[in-house]
């Protein structure tokens, strides 16, 4: 063997070694970290991104479900992460269908004719539009605020 074969082999076997050391390792700290960075993400999107029109607000909820995904696919080790993780990802799912219907009662709104049954039809999605929303941000909006404030007071705490 060559010495550049050898390193094409030990420069990789050396970086899954280092990474398999680094994540069994890793501590409730870097832990709460990437699921902070994670769900801020997510909130940010909400905040920027808070749609009037029907495409940003199906774009938004296809963002959301992404997030979702990457909650969930957080490897968190610390059992009391797990749980707010699990409630994060309850949370971000439940906007993102929110979101979407919401979504699709505007377009519904976009295509209505002028005339008493497209005025009938506005009214009707303006009035589940404003039901969706209004639940979601009440419901999930405490449950968020509850949860960031445990998940706050759990990582703040010494290990």
């Amino acid at each position: 063997m060559t010495v550049l074969q050898k390193y094409t082999v030990l420069a990789p076997v050396s970086l899954s070694i280092a990474l398999l050391i680094t994540s069994c390792s890793e501590n409730k700290v870097s832990q709460c970290q990437r699921l902070i960075r994670v769900v801020n993400a997510g909130t940010s999107l909400i905040d920027k991104n808070k749609g009037t029109q029907v495409i940003t607000s199906i774009q938004l909820s296809k963002d959301l479900e992404f997030v979702t995904k990457s909650i969930r696919e957080l490897n968190l080790t610390d059992p009391k992460l797990k749980e707010f993780q699990s409630g994060f990802v309850k949370i971000f799912q439940n906007l993102s269908q929110a979101i979407a219907k919401a979504g699709k009662a505007l377009g519904a709104t976009k295509t209505a004719e002028a005339s008493v049954s497209g005025r009938e039809r506005i009214q009707k999605a303006r009035a589940e539009i404003d039901s969706t929303l209004t639940t979601a941000a009440t419901t999930v909006g405490k449950q968020s605020d509850t949860l960031v404030n445990q998940m706050n007071k759990y990582c703040s705490q010494p290990e």
